[in-house]
Formats: structure tokens, sequence, C-alpha cells
């Protein structure tokens, strides 16, 4: 039998199962795909940005330094409204932090995650992989997990069961756990661009009148490009050629970082607001985008999910806890407990922006822009936000006070 087993083998499932490593934990991972795969480097590679608090998660778990190399460090945040006055700046010396955040490339992080827990090589640590899991059953003791390899099925059982199978979660509604949700409207457009100045740093959240602009530094001196549409002219924007993409960017974004000069591939996704009513179902939890799937702006989405698994690791560094007879239903309690401020802080201030800024009025708009000079000039206002996107505000965790986890 497992103490844990996690089913998504994804950044977060991969992310939880480096974190419990250390643990005196007999551990599972379940993933769909072949664990570990990855694609060949390209210009078009998609990106994640790493809040200053989700790159100490990552340190406590013994792979900053990997990470580090790889990353494009986030100075400044730079954030306007287009057609109006003021801007709020965000400094990583005013935070006195080394950066903000930092941007690197899913790839890159999903392989160094992957060569972390290979090399761990603890014989308590199992992946079953590719295969799917179809079925759960939950005991008074346990959850039996019933899933399908190459054509084979089999059980195995497990004490704890993470769910971390994404928004779209089988698992989540096969628990009968439901979802509120709310559909922004809106379609993101992702791309890697590159203008005519050096990356300095900078990153970019502009608000236009089909939605959020956000341009992430990268390495090899692109850009991350997410730029929000109303869903019903987006496929307008992806029938442009290149040229012609660039232009309309251009026209959105302005000249603070100079001429727009090439575009990789485009690809887009719709966006919405989806939240379980519930982390916890029986011996069973869900994290990530399972529990929570937020819009692309001010990048929030992989930051909570980190924190998730920085909670969720530090409740399980005491082992023993989860094979007494109640103390998985104890941990469970006190996870939820725990994260329910998180969550409505991000879903209210994720939410609030998309439709404070996406309201049309001009007495609105106004109002919008003296919000904005007062942040960037009330310290204590800057402060708040400042600590809000670092994922700073609420009670950190070992694994986020880049701390290793020990038994």
């Amino acid at each position: 039998m497992f103490d844990v087993l996690i089913v998504g083998g994804g950044m977060v499932g991969a992310s939880l199962a480096l974190a419990l490593q250390p643990l005196n934990l007999k551990l599972g991972l379940i993933e769909a795909v072949a664990f570990g795969s990855h694609s060949q480097p390209a210009y078009d590679d998609r990106s994640v940005a790493l809040s200053y608090g989700s790159s100490r998660i990552y340190q406590g778990m013994g792979i900053g330094g990997k990470l580090a190399a790889q990353m494009a460090a986030i100075q400044q945040i730079h954030v306007s409204d287009r057609g109006y006055f003021g801007a709020t700046r965000l400094t990583a010396e005013q935070a006195a932090v080394p950066a903000l955040g930092y941007v690197i490339e899913s790839r890159v992080l999903g392989r160094v995650l992957f060569e972390a827990l290979a090399k761990g090589g603890a014989a308590s640590f199992e992946v079953i992989s590719p295969a799917r899991v179809y079925a759960l059953e939950q005991n008074s003791d346990s959850v039996q997990v019933h899933f399908e390899r190459q054509t084979v099925t089999d059980t195995v059982q497990t004490r704890l069961l993470v769910i971390a199978d994404g928004a779209q979660s089988p698992l989540r509604e096969q628990l009968g756990i439901a979802v509120k949700t709310q559909d922004y409207q809106q379609t993101a457009i992702i791309a890697n661009v590159s203008t005519d100045r050096p990356v300095t740093g900078v990153a970019y959240e502009r608000f236009t009148r089909s939605g959020p602009l956000a341009l992430l530094p990268m390495t090899e001196e692109r850009y991350s490009l997410v730029w929000t549409h109303k869903t019903a002219e987006v496929a307008a924007s992806l029938e442009l050629t290149d040229a012609e993409f660039l232009q309309k960017l251009q026209t959105s974004f302005g000249y603070r970082q100079g001429r727009f000069i090439k575009v990789g591939k485009r690809s887009s996704y719709p966006l919405s607001l989806v939240k379980s009513v519930a982390e916890v179902q029986g011996r069973a939890v869900l994290i990530g985008n399972a529990s929570h799937s937020l819009h692309p702006v001010a990048g929030q989405g992989l930051n909570l999910a980190l924190r998730d698994v920085a909670t969720l690791s530090d409740l399980l560094a005491t082992p023993t806890a989860i094979r007494s007879d109640d103390g998985v239903v104890k941990l469970l309690a006190a996870y939820q407990a725990a994260r329910q401020p998180d969550y409505a802080s991000v879903v209210a201030y994720t939410d609030s922006l998309v439709k404070l800024f996406s309201a049309e009025f001009p007495a609105l708009g106004l109002l919008r822009a003296g919000g904005l000079v007062a942040v960037d000039r009330i310290a204590p206002l800057r402060q708040l936000l400042t600590q809000q996107s670092m994922g700073l505000r609420f009670r950190q965790s070992r694994l986020a006070r880049g701390l290793a986890l020990k038994v």
C-alpha cells in the first residue's frame, strides 16, 4: 500500500513528488503520458512565471541552483492601462529581494523536475506511466485506485490520494466535488516575441480594450506574450500574417520596449475561472488546476498551485500521522483550512482585475488611472500588491521559506 499516491505527473504533481522524496513515505505517481518525455528546444517553447515565493519553494526542494541558470529574472513589473494616464511600478529593490519573480520555459522546468526525481532514486518511489485511472473506491482506511496500462487493468491502494490531473479533472467529477465556473468570454493568444531593444528584466502588464496584455522577459532576448482577446475577435488575430500581427501588437502595447520584430508560433486557449467547492473528499485531496484554474492575469495560477504543494508537504513531514486511524482525515482538514485564505485572496484579486479593467466606461477608466497612480506612490498599497505578486501574503510553510523538509 502507498502512503501517498499522486495522480497527474505534470508540473504540479511532479513538484509534489519531488518535495515528498526526503520523507519516510511510500510514494507513487500515476501519469497518463510517458513520464519525463519532452520536445526539442525551440523559439516557441511556452513559459511560466514563477513568483519569488515559488523560487524559494524550489530552493527548498534542492533544485533552485539548477533552475537559476535557465531563468530570466523579473526586476520590475510595469502596470498600465491603454488610453489612460498613470502606471504602477513594482521593483525588486523596493521589496529588498533578488527578483520579484522569474520566467522559465515549461519544457526546461519539466526536465529539471524529471531529472531530480530520477536522480533521487528513492526505493520507496514508484512511477506508473503511461497509465489512466478509470475508477476510485474509498474505504475507511484506504483508497483503491483502478487504472489501465497498455490495455491491462490493475488496482493499487493508498492511504492518501492526491489528485493533480488538471482543470478538467475526471477524478474530481468521480468524487462528486462540484465546481463554480465563470466564463470570461475571453481567449488568450500565446506566443514568444522579440523587440529591437535588449531584454532588461521588466515585465509588463498592460490592460487593453479586449483584456490584459502581458510581456514577460525570457532568456535569449525573447519575451513571452500572453495577449487576452475577446473570444469573438481572436480568430482575426490568429489569421494575420506575422507582420500584421506584430503591427497590431505594437498598436495595443506601444513602444515602451521598442519595435516588435519577431513572433513565434501562435496558440490560444479560452479563459475562465474554475474553482472547486471543496478540496477534500474522504482520503482524497485536489491540488493545482484540479482545485483552481484562474485567468492568467498577474500570473498567479502555477504559483498558487506550488503553495498547495508546499503546504501539503509540510503537513506530511510527520509521516506517522497519516498511518494512524484518523491521521489522514485530520491532516486533510488542516490542509483545507490552511489554504482557504490564499484561495480567497487570489481568486478575488485575479477576478477583480479582469472585471475592473475590461469594463469600457470612461469614468471607470479615470478611476483606474487614479488607482494605478495611488499604488505607485503610496508605499503601503505598493507593498501589499508586491507581497501578493510574490506569493508572500500569508503564513509561509518550510518549503516556502526555502527550507528543506526532513522527517
